[in-house]
């Protein structure tokens, strides 16, 4: 790897490092995420998780792909794509691009503008994270991939746990974990999370620590996010009583193997608009895509 630590060099750093991605490697043995014969595509946004996500995966020896997903929002779109353009080009990492315009006609910021206009009410990162995981799984298949592996940290997970939580969703929460899904479908590429139990501030640490090409600033579109609202009050919670993230993750994986097998016997259908999995007729990016020609 042609990455190097770019900080003093301390014992303190040195011992974090070493902490760190032991823990990542923990994950990954513990819960099975990755076996060594599988081609993983790692989803990279040209962030801290996702490129450490791909950095670890690449230097533990798995066979990594990366791909990434251009939004086109703006000057943050163009410089994560030029970052993790060159760290690919470094470190021997083949990259996939992905143009929203390519699969969809339009950005994030147009959809919500034409859903604003029609008065239907969804925010960016709603719509963002839709598109964008179903461009990731027809994607996947495509390149071959056997797993898709994304950035998802403690943090991430925690406020998605809290999230499905408030709106009552249990089958939501039987789709969470360090492997995603409730059920194997061919169609499904199966998704890992590798920084499952890492705190968001240790990755930071470590991909600073690292000296990766990332953008640390949040995406543009995020502050409105109902998601931005549950994270400062966990934020809040992990300062008065500090643990509590990674407490509310182990006791999700307490509980999840019995809400997996209640929600295993679930149907999962075919959209009737593009073929891919859904637990509707019609996938909620279709549906999107409905409401933009409706």
């Amino acid at each position: 790897m042609k990455h190097t630590v770019k900080s003093s060099g301390s014992s303190s750093d040195g011992e974090f490092m070493r902490y760190f991605e032991d823990k990542v490697r923990s994950t990954i043995d513990d819960f099975k995420l990755i076996d060594r014969k599988d081609r993983v595509l790692v989803a990279v946004s040209g962030g801290k998780d996702s490129t450490s996500t791909l950095y670890l995966l690449h230097k533990f020896g798995y066979d990594v792909e990366g791909l990434i997903i251009d939004q086109l929002l703006g000057e943050h779109s163009k410089n994560n794509l030029k970052n993790i353009t060159n760290f690919c080009r470094d470190n021997g990492i083949k990259l996939h691009v992905v143009h929203m315009r390519d699969v969809y006609g339009c950005s994030v910021c147009y959809m919500k503008s034409v859903l604003d206009g029609k008065g239907i009410v969804m925010n960016s990162c709603t719509i963002c994270g839709v598109v964008r995981r179903n461009i990731l799984n027809k994607k996947a298949r495509e390149i071959g991939a056997t797993v898709l592996a994304t950035g998802h940290n403690m943090d991430d997970e925690a406020q998605t746990m809290l999230m499905n939580f408030i709106k009552g969703d249990m089958g939501a929460l039987a789709r969470m974990g360090p492997k995603s899904g409730v059920r194997p479908d061919e169609r499904f590429i199966q998704r890992v999370k590798p920084l499952f139990l890492c705190a968001e501030a240790d990755v930071k640490r470590y991909s600073k620590l690292m000296g990766f090409p990332v953008v640390y600033e949040p995406c543009p579109c995020s502050l409105e996010s109902y998601r931005t609202e549950i994270k400062k009050y966990l934020n809040g919670m992990e300062e008065r009583h500090p643990g509590s993230k990674e407490s509310m993750l182990r006791g999700l994986l307490e509980v999840l193997p019995r809400l997996k097998r209640q929600f295993k016997g679930s149907t999962l259908l075919r959209c009737s608009v593009c073929g891919e999995p859904s637990s509707n007729k019609v996938c909620r990016a279709c549906a999107i895509m409905g409401l933009l020609s409706d």
